[in-house]
């Protein structure tokens, strides 16, 4: 799985239609629709927003599209089909469409908006998506510059950490570490 780190925008003109396309990196449906609003306003003017999101959740993978008022199948399916052909998790691409007064048929139509959210995927900045955990540890004040250290080693992050007779630390770890963490400090 594949995961945006760094959001994609692209511009795409087929008969006088102007597609623009942005791809962000979503964590839950309320940053998609946090992401679809700010696309929405930016573009008041447009006549159509399509959009597919996949994001992983614990029941599983959610993934939904819109066709926004376009013939069935033909703008949000596409853009959604590849997201599933690249793997990309947590992530949403909205496609905004400016009419410019031709008909561009069903085909026409799909690979428009299909295209114009490659695009924007291609211009966004993409790695692995790592299934990362949380977890609390209780450190030595001592131990806390080497916990830092070897944490930024396996691309864990310290979300929290509180003082007392020791220092209670909240990290998130990639799934894969864990057990080795754990070893060492748990």
């Amino acid at each position: 799985m594949l995961k945006i780190i760094k959001a994609g925008i692209a511009e795409y003109t087929v008969n006088k239609s102007r597609f623009v396309a942005m791809a962000e990196y979503c964590a839950d449906e309320r940053a998609v629709g946090a992401c679809l609003r700010k696309l929405a306003s930016q573009h008041q003017s447009a006549h159509h927003l399509a959009y597919a999101f996949r994001l992983k959740t614990e029941q599983g993978i959610v993934q939904r599209f819109s066709d926004a008022g376009e013939p069935s199948g033909t703008a949000g399916k596409p853009i959604l089909q590849f997201l599933e052909g690249r793997d990309l998790i947590n992530v949403c691409v909205g496609v905004i469409r400016y009419y410019g007064g031709i008909n561009l048929g069903t085909g026409g139509l799909a690979r428009a908006y299909g295209g114009t959210g490659r695009l924007a995927i291609e211009d966004a900045t993409v790695v692995p998506y790592v299934e990362m955990k949380q977890l609390q540890f209780k450190l030595d004040y001592k131990e806390l510059d080497y916990f830092t250290r070897e944490l930024a080693k396996i691309d864990g992050l310290l979300l929290d950490k509180a003082f007392g007779d020791g220092v209670t630390v909240l990290v998130s770890l990639p799934e894969s570490s864990i057990d080795a963490v754990l070893k060492r400090f748990g």
